[in-house]
């Protein structure tokens, strides 16, 4: 009962996080936001090797997840690269500038109720 609870308690903390990223942020902070998540989250799991993720997603797919166009996700990844926060080659991701990329997302981890997530460490 208390595991079921706990993950219950951890899925509502990120619909409510979701539902603030969509709802109030821009289009560049919702990637940067979309991105360190999916940076803590493979982390977590050992999913990132030599400080480097590989994200097999589709700007479309981005494009769903974040209500954008796929010209603009498409921009919006652009104009991530072009600040030095994130570089990437095919399905290959790096966050080149962790903490700029945090401050751009106005991310804060604890959402995910993960320890190892609060520094950012690898990037």
């Amino acid at each position: 009962t208390r595991v079921f609870w706990r993950s219950t308690v951890s899925d509502a903390a990120i619909y409510r996080e979701w539902v603030t990223n969509v709802g109030r942020r821009d289009a560049y902070a919702r990637m940067a936001h979309l991105l360190c998540e999916l940076i803590v989250r493979l982390r977590s799991v050992g999913r990132i090797e030599d400080h480097v993720a590989h994200l097999p997603i589709t700007q479309a797919a981005l494009g769903d997840a974040l209500g954008l166009s796929t010209v603009h996700v498409n921009r919006v990844l652009q104009e991530l690269r072009r600040d030095g926060l994130i570089s990437s080659v095919g399905s290959r991701f790096r966050a080149s500038d962790w903490a700029g990329l945090v401050r751009a997302a106005d991310f804060d981890s604890i959402y995910l109720h993960q320890r190892a997530a609060q520094t950012g460490a690898g990037f």
